[in-house]
């Protein structure tokens, strides 16, 4: 039996489950686990993020296809942090269904991914994602995700 994850995890611990790193890392904190459910993450927006540069000068806004990848980050911390089999093995974005945006996510905000595993699929997962802000929906999505063994 595996030892329970301890919360919240922190970025250095995420550094250690997903491939990620600056400028592409999307999760900063995991705040809430239930292993091959659920997962509440945090993504902190700041106005230093490289992407504000061009996204839009003077009316700074996260892209709407970077929630969606911050979304499927934290799915993969939910599989990564629920141990078993699959632990260890990366996995690679490969749909997106039902995307919707319903706000804009501009630095100062925090963004809260909350991901639901909905299934599994042979090597596949499959998640539900919602970001909020202050409560407050900005997008969601169904994602689904690819297993590949980590040969490193």
């Amino acid at each position: 039996m595996t030892q329970p994850v301890q919360l919240p995890v922190d970025v250095t611990t995420i550094q250690k489950l997903l491939p990620h790193r600056y400028p592409f890392l999307l999760v900063d904190r995991v705040v809430e686990l239930e292993p091959h459910k659920r997962v509440l993450a945090y993504k902190n927006v700041t106005c230093n993020e490289p992407f504000f540069n061009g996204h839009f000068p003077g009316h700074p806004v996260m892209p709407g296809v970077l929630v969606i990848e911050a979304l499927a980050q934290a799915g993969g911390l939910l599989t990564q942090l629920s141990g078993g089999e699959r632990k260890g093995n990366l996995f690679y974005l490969v749909k997106v269904d039902n995307a919707r945006f319903a706000r804009m996510v501009v630095p100062g905000d925090r963004l809260e991914l909350d991901v639901t595993l909905k299934r599994t699929i042979r090597n596949m997962a499959l998640y539900v994602g919602v970001a909020r802000v202050d409560g407050e929906v900005a997008a969601s999505a169904e994602i689904l995700c690819a297993e590949v063994k980590n040969e490193a």
